[in-house]
């Protein structure tokens, strides 16, 4: 377990496999719920919450040492999710201006004073850590999903348990390292990479934990939520990201943006485009752009700085999103370009006429999939969007204001982009859904909101 500022050795070790190769890339701790049980009375008991220059200090200087090794980190990252180099640079970028935002953040931490109407009394909202937050992140962006959820935390004063992906645990305690070069007391955070089934529900039920925070799969989140019953939760459980395409649309621009959607990460992101929904005016126009765009794409050897489309997380996963696309073509989609597997790779597939009804666009598709709809007007998009049991995030490209402002309002998501894809993102933005997409924001700020807790203080008027 990395505690006291060091990974300590383990009894048993769990090995870290190269999703493209399947070689080894390193070895983590498995580690036992009675070590982590251990840890966490130990961090209850040790806490004093950073005054908040300090942990702007320690941000900073993580953002620094970030920068600086950018370039191992980013093969690093590579090295074991799959994600191709060209990606896990632009990861590494978006680290540290997530840190950067975090420390300003954190010295802008404000209550508000209220003259209580009908009495001399004024009371005053102080902001304060919510406590010991426990942060269990996913396989997919393995540094970047870490920072949204750990400088959050040193932002707002709270000491952090972090539990990363058992596939991606490496760049999780390389950044854990960097955190206390930059200065964070070696009390306030612990990395855990025991076996999920097993430390995820002890960490999630901890009594000395009084924040969950996760991101990932609808069942795991749910299953995190009943093991957290009774604690604050923030749930971030995928997507099933639409782009809306209406007919007086740029289509070079809804190529564009639907091309990086669909094919950005090997298609591994819960803010990706899995759906393109257009309109019959446009589609033959816009499937060809797909096309033409799809088969530029390299996929092969995520360490190649050529390739644009790696492997996916597992063999398994792979094979899944094979299947989905198989189906829908028996069901009635026409295969116009791509989905050939080798091993763990896909190969960036675009299909047409791709029925509403089929798990590929019902439930969220982690692949290279650009999957078509055609609707026949701006309420068949709305309805079509809305037809699954997710909420994350939509793009919408068109000119016309009113049809626009008609689909924002009517979608039910946490965000709507227009002119630009659902992977639309910014550290300064809310980030998060409805329905099963989740519960509470992220983006910075208001997860230094969600990780705070407001005391009220009353006092007489003079």
């Amino acid at each position: 377990m990395f505690s006291d500022g060091a990974l300590r050795p383990a009894a048993e070790q769990s090995a870290v496999l190269n999703p493209y190769d399947g070689g080894q890339v390193g070895s983590v701790p498995a580690d036992t719920p009675e070590e982590l049980d251990r840890e966490l009375r130990r961090m209850r008991a040790a806490w004093r919450p950073l005054s908040p220059r300090r942990r702007a200090e320690v941000l900073r200087a993580a953002a620094a040492l970030l920068s600086e090794r950018a370039a191992a980190t980013s093969a690093l990252i590579t090295g074991e999710s799959g994600v191709c180099v060209k990606e896990t640079r632009k990861e590494v970028d978006r680290a540290v201006a997530n840190l950067t935002v975090a420390a300003e953040e954190a010295e802008r931490l404000r209550g508000e004073s209220i003259p209580v109407p009908g009495q001399d009394r004024l009371a005053v909202t102080l902001l304060e850590p919510v406590g010991v937050v426990a942060a269990l992140t996913p396989f997919n962006r393995p540094l970047n999903q870490v920072v949204v959820k750990v400088a959050p935390a040193v932002a707002a004063g709270c000491p952090v348990v972090l539990k990363p992906s058992e596939k991606t645990p490496l760049t999780a305690l390389a950044f854990a390292g960097i955190l206390m070069e930059a200065g964070l007391p070696p009390e306030q955070l612990v990395v855990t990479t025991g076996a999920p089934g097993v430390i995820g529900p002890a960490l999630a039920g901890h009594p000395e934990v009084d924040m969950v925070t996760f991101t990932g799969s609808v069942p795991t989140g749910r299953a995190v939520a009943a093991a957290a019953a009774g604690k604050k939760l923030l749930l971030e459980l995928g997507g099933n990201d639409p782009l809306i395409v209406l007919p007086d649309a740029d289509v070079e621009l809804a190529v564009r943006l639907a091309a990086e959607g669909a094919f950005a990460t090997a298609g591994q992101s819960c803010r990706g485009v899995k759906r393109v929904i257009a309109a019959e005016e446009i589609a033959e126009e816009l499937v060809a752009g797909l096309v033409e765009a799809a088969r530029r794409k390299r996929a092969g050897d995520p360490r190649d700085p050529e390739t644009d489309v790696g492997p996916l997380i597992s063999q398994e996963a792979a094979a899944e999103v094979e299947r989905r696309v198989l189906d829908a073509v028996a069901a009635g989609a026409k295969p116009m370009c791509g989905g050939e597997r080798h091993g763990s790779l896909l190969a960036p597939a675009v299909l047409d006429q791709v029925p509403r009804d089929a798990e590929l666009v019902v439930e969220e598709t982690f692949g290279p999939v650009a999957p078509v709809i055609r609707v026949s007007g701006v309420r068949e998009a709305i309805a079509v969007a809305n037809g699954t049991r997710y909420g994350l995030q939509a793009g919408v490209v068109t000119s016309d204001v009113a049809a626009f402002m008609l689909v924002a309002a009517e979608l039910r998501v946490g965000a709507v982009n227009l002119n630009a894809g659902p992977h639309f993102d910014s550290p300064h933005i809310p980030f998060g859904g409805v329905k099963a997409s989740g519960l509470g924001r992220e983006g910075i700020r208001y997860s230094i909101r969600e990780m705070s807790v407001t005391k009220t203080v009353t006092l007489p008027l003079p």
